[in-house]
């Protein structure tokens, strides 16, 4: 059987005993921290001398323990718009959100609570899903993005809840258990919101349903 190679990972996080613990359970995974660092100016430095598959940074770190590590996922975006970046955070900041889920037509990032490193396979699947070009946003970030926003008319309740989930990064399958319903059910639900958001055909699904997701977080 083929071994996939170890995802290669730039950890940028202030707080030694959470940073540490981080790699530890990663290397359980087959996940190698190239860098591990506690400031944004360091983290860009890693990522251009590593060139890492995955950037995984704290929202607030040194100097000024704002949102110096949201707004290097950003620049970072800028300079290299394909590279998989996932934040984590103790809160939902939303001010560079938007900036974050615009470069590179939303693929390939994550926004998650530091809460979810506890559900262990769950955490690790979403890091791979992101490496891989999809989007996991946390239900939460979801929650307040939305209160911002005008919400699609055109969608009916089910739709919206079928993207909710999609927006969490859960596939057809997940989702189907989720809200007890048959995985045809989803996928004709799911055919619906992409006619609707006019996503073509031709686009690859995991971009279909990216961008879905970025329309509904958009309003």
């Amino acid at each position: 059987m083929h071994r996939r190679s170890p995802l290669r990972v730039v950890l940028a996080e202030d707080g030694v005993l959470f940073r540490e613990g981080l790699r530890s359970l990663l290397e359980r995974f087959d996940i190698v921290t190239v860098a591990a660092v506690s400031d944004a100016e360091t983290l860009v430095e890693a990522v251009a001398e590593h060139g890492p598959d995955l950037v995984i940074t704290d929202v607030r770190m040194p100097p000024g323990f704002g949102n110096e590590g949201l707004r290097a996922a950003v620049e970072l975006r800028t300079k290299h718009p394909a590279l998989p970046i996932v934040v984590l955070s103790h809160f939902v900041e939303t001010r560079y959100v938007d900036k974050l889920l615009d470069s590179n037509e939303g693929r390939a990032v994550g926004y998650l609570l530091k809460e979810r490193v506890a559900e262990v396979e769950n955490f690790v699947a979403s890091l791979r899903q992101v490496s891989e070009g999809g989007a996991v946003i946390d239900p939460s970030v979801i929650r307040r993005l939305v209160q911002r926003r005008d919400p699609l008319d055109q969608l009916t309740r089910r739709e919206r809840e079928v993207l909710i989930l999609m927006a969490e990064g859960h596939s057809n399958a997940r989702i189907a258990r989720e809200l007890t319903v048959s995985e045809a059910a989803v996928g004709k639900h799911t055919a619906s919101i992409m006619a609707k958001l006019g996503l073509a055909h031709g686009d690859a699904d995991i971009n279909r349903r990216v961008k879905a997701v970025l329309a509904f977080l958009r309003g």
